[in-house]
């Protein structure tokens, strides 16, 4: 055999034995796809329910109000002529109320308050009060669990202290608030397991202060908040580099609760793209591909766009998984202006920049992931990767889900190069399993299914020595 003749063989023997071995690693993929959600008709009926129209009715309404300044809160003048955020507070109350008559009573309306100190953006002490409805679960243990969806309804100029000026705010954040009202409206006809609450909250602008408080609230009760839905500036500004068909998704890596032991043990890991909120950023993509609500999910791996924050951190903060909804290419010309003309550019975040169909897909989109997660069981518990000996298999263990709602199990995993799960392995009603795929380079996680296919949040496991 010459030379070159045992060159070739050689080489085809070397990429034979690496097929051979890929194989071996992943025969486990077999009967796999990215995803074995499939839609539920009942959610896709009520996402058909979305009204551009009403969307728009809601936006102008709120723009009507002539400022939403947190700072004109407790101001008389401004509300003896229908103006002010009080005026504004006392509108949104009223929405939420119809849909709860709408519904026989289905929703509990309530407000949060709190006085927020002298700071940089809040010259005196100054009232900050949220405004939210309460769908409570129809199951006694899972209506424990709550999904929340929220924006923001207070407004600025170009002047954050200015509380008394023109401050339209229809894209900042009337459309997020919009999309929390229209969800509200559309879910309310439906029963889920868990709780769904649809927040509007207040001091955005001012520091992202209502949300601290009410995030603060929320852990100090004990609330079980499974995921946060952020909506902010989701108008799809009518700018001609605008892309309707796209929504950007925010997401944290290294949990803003975490302590600098978990920290460690997530940086060993190779976890840091795994939070849960990382894993709410997934599980909103899946969805959008499920149910095609007209608007394309980006994921973005940063907590916010550069150097700047929302709503949602709040909740992070308190170590509550939360996500950012934005489109995709803000116009600066129309955020945080006094409306007015110069040098024939026009300034200002007036409703006409406003593209009610992109916010309405954006509300599907919401309104979609809500139902999923409040129709899905509870993750699985005490979720592991069992470490005991050195192989070259993976073997992954857990409890099970609390609250009678789960059917089966699924294994997710991804090479760790791989931004988005890849594949999906069933498990059944078994509590271990094992795959062909080696640990040192995958990611992996378990849900839980329930007998209509609704998916649980995944799990990332922890090692068991």
């Amino acid at each position: 055999m010459s030379h070159v003749i045992r060159r070739k063989f050689a080489s085809f023997f070397f990429l034979f034995a690496i097929g051979v071995s890929l194989h071996r690693d992943t025969r486990a993929q077999e009967k796999l796809s990215h995803s074995s959600a499939v839609a539920d008709p009942h959610i896709t009926a009520a996402l058909q329910r979305v009204s551009p129209q009403k969307i728009q009715d809601n936006v102008e309404k709120l723009v009507s109000f002539y400022t939403r300044s947190t700072l004109s809160a407790g101001d008389t003048n401004l509300a003896g002529v229908n103006h002010g955020i009080d005026a504004a507070r006392i509108w949104i109350l009223s929405q939420l109320e119809s849909y709860s008559k709408d519904c026989g009573g289905c929703l509990d309306i309530e407000t949060h308050s709190a006085v927020e100190p002298v700071g940089k953006r809040v010259p005196a002490p100054t009232k900050i009060t949220d405004v939210y409805a309460v769908l409570k679960g129809s199951d006694p243990i899972n209506s424990k669990r709550i999904v929340l969806v929220t924006g923001h309804y207070d407004s600025r100029n170009s002047d954050t202290l200015d509380a008394k000026g023109f401050a339209p705010g229809a894209n900042d954040d009337a459309s997020g608030t919009a999309v929390s009202l229209e969800c509200a409206r559309v879910l309310s006809q439906m029963k889920f397991p868990a709780t769904i609450i649809f927040l509007a909250v207040a001091g955005e602008e001012q520091g992202l202060d209502g949300s601290r408080h009410f995030a603060e609230m929320a852990r100090n009760k004990g609330w079980n908040i499974e995921a946060v839905l952020n909506n902010d500036i989701v108008g799809g500004d009518r700018s001609p580099e605008q892309d309707p068909s796209v929504v950007r998704v925010f997401s944290e890596g290294l949990p803003a609760a975490g302590t600098e032991k978990n920290w460690k043990r997530i940086r060993g890991l190779a976890t840091e793209s795994d939070s849960g909120s990382r894993e709410l950023a997934r599980y909103v993509d899946d969805i959008g591909r499920i149910y095609q609500t007209g608007v394309n999910p980006m994921l973005v791996f940063r907590v916010d766009r550069y150097l700047r924050g929302g709503d949602h951190e709040s909740f992070n903060d308190q170590g509550f998984s939360a996500v950012r909804f934005t489109e995709l290419r803000e116009d600066f010309n129309h955020q945080h202006q006094s409306p007015r003309t110069e040098n024939g550019i026009e300034y200002g975040d007036l409703p006409k920049y406003v593209n009610y169909n992109y916010v309405a897909a954006v509300a599907r989109l919401n309104a979609a992931v809500l139902a999923s997660l409040a129709s899905a069981p509870a993750s699985p518990t005490n979720v592991r990767i069992l470490t005991k000996q050195l192989e070259n298999d993976t073997t992954l263990a857990w409890d099970p889900s609390p609250g009678n709602l789960a059917a089966s199990y699924e294994v997710l995993w991804r090479l760790t190069t791989s931004s988005n799960w890849e594949h999906v392995i069933e498990a059944g009603n078994s509590r271990r399993s094992t795959l062909n795929v080696s640990k040192d380079q995958a990611i992996f996680a378990v849900r839980t299914v329930d007998a209509s296919g609704h998916p649980s949040l995944p799990v990332i496991p922890t090692p068991e020595p």
